[in-house]
């Protein structure tokens, strides 16, 4: 019997690899059939889905669907519905195909995915953000008969996440055909433990995979290929009838380091051989750079200290929601990096493989979030950000509920069948949580961009103990400690927080995680966003991580390094604001800053048509805001000025001779959260058209020495940048309104070295200008170019103010994916070739087909039309 096992097993591993090529992974993301609406029988071989649509993934129906002010849909959400999905696809394999392991990996599936094959149930996967697969080989037909893969897709509860999220199969699938005995999925782990200009050494770990197959003559060759293609370094490991893999280090002599100004990148090709047989490979991008964390110093990238500038961003990009292409990740690393930004915060979820890419071959530092919410929820908003109207919820460790004054089942959103739409991650947190965390890791653990692990954001909002503790130590909530430093001291906080608690479910779940985490990977530090951090580091949740990040709290960093002085902290999330920036750059031993965001994310708004926050660096187009040019001035060295415009009755801003400049913020009016507007930055408009002698604040933003005001070509006054470093970075003129041109010139040493100009505009189009990011695009089915439109005024002025209808016209080998104006109220669809502009402006998607040939641009309204953009797709 041990022979005749023995003689299948070689029989096997011969016959699954005789093509001797290795792994073949398939594009799996064309046709399928897709249904909105739930059908049980969907997932059977002989249902009919003639009538279906057919489509290529990723796709997202939320924002497909558009938005809704009425109905199943919420502020938390972006006002898109949700609901069940179903998709199917069927394909044939030949008997070439039958004793290898195939399997299917999805990059993500949002949410609750059941999969089958062939009718076969293989399993589900609640949480919408992680990647998973299945091995399909056991259900598979090899005859050239029809295999068929359903997947559901179950968005009932559309109230489920922070904040938008998309549904359906919304990044890629592959389909993976492997010899029986392979290496693993994400079974190849590269780290870099010895750094420096001269040598580095590359340790390699490998994984196999073995299916019942009985090994020999089994090695393994590691290939290690520059960015030019050319091998640099080798190795053979010899293993003989052994599966398990020995660690493997490998020279790199006089190496390219990865860093913030060149992503270096090399190639690691893993070749497992049988005798001369090929049986699988893998090749990996790496990148070698050292880096370290200190209390005292700050953050060090290959020895160099480096201020972390970095930004949050969500999932979503704008008019093409959560199924995002790779190319729209480009084109927004590109106009972060071009102002600055060196590090992004993926919030709060695990985000595209495709966006690592970009970040790798970038030099963008990333910190790696798994959880928004652990086993107990978070609120969620209904009509308004603030309102919480769509949750309800029973603190476990009080019994107390957060809203009791909404009624239903639960105390939540039920709807007409009985199901809470505001259910979230929490749900399956304690089922799911250790596997979804493991997999995040092990997909991701190659990325050199990838430089923390976060275990969480802002979860001690979801234990009343912690703000309880707050209030007792200081006398006022945690939300109005953003205003003042915190007690820290060690005694009196955790003899308050011991009263409250005496077992933290916070702490022992941080802890859990952190372990999980550091099984999988030592050579990153954990990290969380903390809101409470003055309880935190008495409760055991701030000592339990590597790197303390603090969410809003700049105030505390004093206080904080003060009484923990080997606490290494890092601004996790702040206001985009200068005093933010300067409490970080001021001090070495804050490591760096997250600012709230880089782009306009969707959710988190409201109240209708208010579909997302605009309080980032760039829109949901992908222009720059006047928080971005701010911001710009103060992390990019190359000479700028820019300015924006407020009539002075409506600025934050006002005037006397004798007290000077006086800023008086005015919170975010009812029925919306108060506390909104240290969010927003100031309302500023780039415009220079109002009423006849109406005062007018102007404020520039500028790096340079000094900056002077000209209102047609008479001076205004200069004045100098150092006279507010220490206020707000900004300088500020009251000047009475007069058409005609107000220009701004940025000096340094007595020169010119920059200037911006802002001139009046009439109101008719006269000319429409249209620009694209790409000439050539890839003919790959992915390939995206941005075209950008603007409306101009006879005289070539921008039309800020009087927004007008334009339509788009593609023709040729490339389809509209989107379109957009960039504004946050802006609920028309993406899914059109029409939209108003906002400030003169709007964006149109185009993605290539798979077939080569020319694609033709125009943009029109009833006034103008604009010259045609020519693409070549090939």
């Amino acid at each position: 019997m041990r022979i005749l096992s023995y003689l299948i097993g070689v029989f096997l591993l011969i016959s699954c690899s005789k093509d001797n090529s290795g792994r073949v992974v398939e594009d799996f993301n064309a046709n399928w059939k897709f249904n909105l609406g739930e059908n049980v029988n969907s997932f059977k071989l002989d249902f009919k889905d003639n009538d279906w649509r057919t489509l290529n993934v990723p796709h997202d129906w939320s924002i497909e669907k558009g938005y809704q002010k009425e109905g199943a849909t919420a502020a938390s959400s972006g006002f898109v519905p949700g609901g069940i999905g179903w998709y199917r696809k069927s394909f044939t394999l030949s008997e070439v195909d039958k004793n290898k392991e195939i399997t299917i990996l999805f990059d993500g599936v949002y949410n609750n995915s059941s999969i089958w094959i062939n009718e076969q149930f293989l399993g589900k996967r609640p949480n919408g953000y992680s990647s998973f697969s299945y091995d399909l080989s056991e259900y598979l037909k090899f005859d050239g008969s029809e295999n068929v893969i359903a997947v559901k897709v179950d968005r009932t509860t559309y109230v489920d996440s922070r904040w938008y999220t998309g549904s359906g199969i919304y990044r890629k699938v592959r389909l993976i055909k492997k010899a029986k005995l392979n290496i693993a999925q994400w079974g190849v782990q590269i780290t870099t433990p010895e750094v420096s200009n001269e040598k580095a050494i590359v340790s390699i770990n490998t994984n196999l995979k073995n299916n019942n197959i009985k090994a020999s003559n089994l090695s393994l060759k590691y290939s290690i290929v520059d960015a030019s293609g050319i091998e640099i370094a080798s190795e053979k490991v010899n293993l003989g009838e052994k599966t398990e893999v020995p660690s493997t280090k490998i020279e790199v002599t006089n190496p390219q380091l990865w860093s913030t100004e060149k992503g270096n990148l090399y190639q690691l090709k893993v070749s497992l051989f049988q005798g001369e047989t090929l049986l699988d490979n893998d090749t990996q991008n790496f990148g070698i750079r050292t880096f370290k964390f200190d209390a005292d110093k700050g953050f060090s990238l290959n020895g160099k200290k480096v201020k972390i500038k970095g930004v949050n961003l969500h999932h979503d990009a704008g008019a093409v929601g959560a199924a995002v292409p790779k190319g729209i990740w480009e084109y927004r690393i590109h106009k972060l990096k071009s102002i600055g930004v060196n590090a992004i915060r993926f919030a709060h979820n695990p985000h595209a493989v495709d966006l690592l890419e970009v970040c790798d071959k970038e030099g963008i530092l990333v910190m790696n979030e798994a959880f928004d919410e652990w086993h107990v929820p978070k609120l969620k908003s209904k009509a308004y950000l603030g309102d919480n109207a769509a949750s309800e919820i029973v603190y476990p460790e009080t019994g107390k509920k957060s809203n009791p004054d909404l009624k239903g089942s639960k105390g939540k959103d039920i709807n007409a069948k009985g199901i809470d739409v505001t259910d979230g991650y929490s749900e399956v947190f304690n089922e799911w949580s250790e596997r979804d965390l493991k997999d995040l890791i092990r997909r991701d653990f190659n990325h050199p961009s990838v430089f923390m692990w976060s275990i969480g954001n802002e979860i001690e909002w979801t234990f009343p103990h912690y703000s309880k503790t707050y209030n007792d130590v200081n006398g006022a909530s945690g939300a109005q400690g953003y205003e003042y430093v915190p007690n820290y001291d060690q005694e009196t906080v955790k003899k308050a927080f011991d009263k409250n608690i005496t077992d933290d479910p916070l702490a022992k779940t941080a802890k859990q995680l952190v372990a999980w985490v550091k099984e999988m990977d030592t050579t990153r530090p954990v990290t969380c966003g903390s809101v409470l951090p003055s309880i935190g580091m008495v409760s055991g949740y701030g000592t339990a991580v590597d790197v303390y990040g603090y969410n809003y709290r700049a105030a505390d960093y004093d206080a904080a390094h003060k009484e923990y002085p080997n606490l290494k902290i890092l601004g996790t999330e702040n206001w985009g604001s200068y005093n933010e920036w300067k409490s970080i750059n001021e001090r070495d031993f804050v490591a760096g800053i997250f600012c709230w965001t880089g782009f306009a994310y969707l959710g988190e708004a409201g109240p209708w048509p208010r579909k997302g926050l605009n309080i980032s660096f760039f829109d949901f187009a992908g222009f720059k805001t006047p928080r971005g040019h701010f911001y710009e001035t103060l992390w990019i060295k190359d000479p700028k000025v820019y300015m924006v415009t407020t009539p002075v009755n409506e600025s934050e801003f006002s005037f006397t001779k004798k007290d000077g400049w006086k800023f008086e913020m005015q919170l975010t009016p009812p029925p919306v959260w108060k506390m909104l507007r240290k969010w927003e930055w100031y309302k500023v408009s780039p415009k220079w058209k109002y009423n006849n002698n109406e005062e007018i604040v102007v404020q520039t933003y500028t790096n340079c020495e000094e900056a002077e005001l000209f209102l047609n070509g008479t001076s205004l006054g200069k004045q100098k940048l150092a006279d507010v470093v220490e206020t707000d970075h900004i300088l500020k003129w009251l000047v009475p309104y007069t058409d005609g041109e107000l220009k701004v010139v940025g000096y340094n040493d007595g020169k010119k070295v920059d200037e911006y100009i802002l001139n009046t505009h009439k109101d008719e189009v006269a000319k429409i200008n249209i620009s694209s990011t790409k000439t050539t695009l890839n003919a790959d089915g992915y390939d995206i170019s941005v075209i950008t439109i603007e409306l101009l005024d006879e005289n070539g002025n921008l039309i800020i103010d009087a927004d007008k209808e334009v339509t788009f016209n593609v023709s040729g080998e490339a389809t509209n994916i989107g379109i957009d104006n960039g504004w946050e109220m802006n609920v028309q669809s993406h899914k059109t070739n029409k939209t108003v502009t906002y400030q003169g402006k709007a964006i149109l998607i185009i993605q290539s087909t798979k077939k080569a040939g020319n694609i033709k641009v125009t943009a029109k309204n009833k006034n103008a039309i604009s010259a045609t953009i020519t693409l070549n797709s090939k």
